[in-house]
C-alpha cells in the first residue's frame, strides 16, 4: 500500500459556517448515522445537506432533520449541495467507488467499516483519496474509544510487564432474518463481485480492528501472517463462526474468536496479555479492566470521541485525524485472507440445533460461547481448542 503521508487537511480558520454534509444509505445502520449528523447539527458543526437512498426518505424519517435534498445519484447530490463531507453507509461492495466519487468532488469522507471488500480495492480506494487531497476516516467507532491510547500507555509502560499477545471474543446472537435483510448480507460475492460479509469482516469487526490496534499492530505492514478457520451455521455462503490468527512483524500473536450462533448474547472484548497481568476491554462500553500481580483490579470507564465530529475537527482545525486509512491496513489483511480462504465449511447438523426467539428462528453451534472465551484467554484457535465442528488440519496461513 502507498505508505506516503496523510494528506493535510485544509484549515479553516476562524470558521463557524456549518459544514455542508452528504449522507449515503440512511437506513438500516445508516440511521445512527442520520441522527449523529442531526446531534452535530444542534451544535452547528454541520449542515445535512443532502440524502441519497435508492428510495426518497419520507416525512416521518425526516421528522426533527429538516429537508435535505435526495437523489438516487451520489455524484450529482455532492455537486449540487457542494457537500465538504460524504458519509458512506453502503454495501460493503460500493465503498471504493463511492468513496472515489466524493473525492473526486473534494469532499473528505467517513467511511463505513469495512473499508472495502479487498485489498486491491482498499489499495484503490486509498491511492485516489490521497490524490484527490482530502482526508478518509474509517468508521471503527472502537477506535475512537479514549480507552486505546490509555491501555497502549499501560502497555508500553510495563504495567502488565511483557505484552504476550491479544485475544478478542465476540458471542453474539442473530437471527436467520439478518442474513436476509438486505441481497448482500451473508454473501461472500454478488454478482461477481466480492463482498465478504462474514462474522470477522463486517458485524465483529471492531474486535479484530482493536485488538490490532491494541497490540501495536494496526498497518499493512505490522502482519506477518494470517491463519483462518471459517465455518458456517446458517444456510448462506459467508462464514458466521470463526477464527483468525494473526502474527505480528513483532512476532506477537494476535486472535479472534466471533460467532453470530451465541448461546446467550455477550459483550464482545479484548483480553491484552502480559507476563505480570491482564488488560480486559468491553469496547462497546469504553470499559476497561486492569488487573494484574501485585495490584488489586482496578475498572474504569473512557470517554469517546465520536468519529464524524473528529473529522469536522480535523477539516475545520487542524486535529488528528483518529482513524485514517493507513491504521486500517492490518485489519484489511485479515479481509483479504478471509476473501481468498476456503469457503467456509459446514457446522455439522449434529453441532447446531434450532432455536426460535423474539425475532425469529436462528441456529446455535453448541458450546461455542465457552470457546470463544477459551480463545481469548488461550490465543488459540477452534480447532486447537478441540472443538469437534473445527477444521482439521487449520486452514493454510496466508
Amino acid at each position: 500500500m502507498n505508505t506516503a503521508r496523510t494528506p493535510l487537511p485544509v484549515v479553516l480558520a476562524g470558521a463557524r459556517t456549518p459544514l455542508p454534509v452528504v449522507l449515503a444509505g440512511a437506513r438500516g445502520h445508516g440511521r445512527s448515522h442520520l441522527l449523529n449528523i442531526r446531534r452535530l447539527e444542534e451544535r452547528g458543526l454541520v449542515r445535512l445537506a443532502g440524502v441519497c437512498e435508492l428510495r426518497p426518505l419520507d416525512a416521518a424519517e425526516l421528522d426533527g432533520i429538516g429537508d435535505p435534498e435526495q437523489s438516487t445519484d451520489l455524484e450529482a447530490l455532492l455537486a449540487s449541495t457542494g457537500a465538504r463531507i460524504a458519509v458512506l453507509s453502503t454495501p460493503i461492495q460500493t465503498h471504493t467507488d463511492m468513496a472515489l466519487a466524493a473525492a473526486r468532488h473534494g469532499a473528505h469522507v467517513l467511511l463505513e467499516k469495512p473499508p472495502a471488500p479487498s485489498y486491491a480495492e482498499f489499495r484503490r480506494m486509498t491511492d485516489g483519496v490521497e490524490a484527490a487531497g482530502v482526508s478518509c476516516q474509517i468508521g471503527f467507532q472502537s477506535l475512537g474509544s479514549h480507552a486505546v491510547p490509555a491501555i497502549r500507555r499501560l502497555v508500553e509502560e510495563g504495567a502488565i510487564g511483557e505484552l504476550l499477545g491479544v485475544g478478542a471474543a465476540g458471542a453474539w446472537v442473530r437471527d436467520e432474518a439478518y442474513f436476509r435483510r438486505a441481497p448482500w448480507a451473508g454473501r461472500r460475492r454478488l454478482d461477481g463481485a466480492d463482498v465478504v460479509d462474514g462474522v470477522l469482516t463486517n458485524p465483529l469487526a471492531h474486535a479484530v480492528a482493536t485488538a490490532l490496534a491494541l497490540s501495536g499492530s494496526p498497518r499493512t505492514e505490522d502482519v506477518e501472517r494470517v491463519e483462518t478457520e471459517l465455518l458456517r451455521a446458517n444456510a448462506v455462503e459467508s462464514d458466521d463462526t470463526s477464527a483468525v490468527r494473526v502474527v505480528t512483524s513483532a512476532g506477537l500473536q494476535v486472535t479472534v474468536a466471533a460467532t453470530l450462533c451465541a448461546e446467550k448474547p455477550a459483550e464482545p472484548y479484548v483480553l491484552v496479555h502480559g507476563s505480570r497481568g491482564r488488560i480486559t476491554f468491553w469496547y462497546r462500553q469504553d470499559r476497561v479492566l486492569v488487573q494484574r500481580a501485585g495490584h488489586g483490579p482496578v475498572e474504569t470507564e473512557y470517554g469517546r470521541t465520536d468519529l464524524l465530529e473528529n473529522l469536522v475537527a480535523h477539516v475545520t482545525e487542524g486535529e488528528r485525524l483518529r482513524v485514517p486509512p493507513a491504521e486500517t491496513g492490518a485489519f484489511m489483511r485479515v479481509v483479504e485472507a478471509v476473501r481468498t480462504a476456503p469457503e467456509p465449511l459446514e457446522v455439522p447438523a449434529a453441532h447446531w440445533r434450532a432455536e426460535t426467539g423474539e425475532s425469529g428462528p436462528r441456529r446455535v453451534v453448541e458450546g461455542v460461547d465457552a470457546l470463544v472465551e477459551a480463545s481469548a484467554d488461550t490465543l488459540a484457535l477452534f480447532s486447537e481448542l478441540g472443538a469437534p465442528w473445527a477444521p482439521s488440519p487449520r486452514a493454510e496461513a496466508r
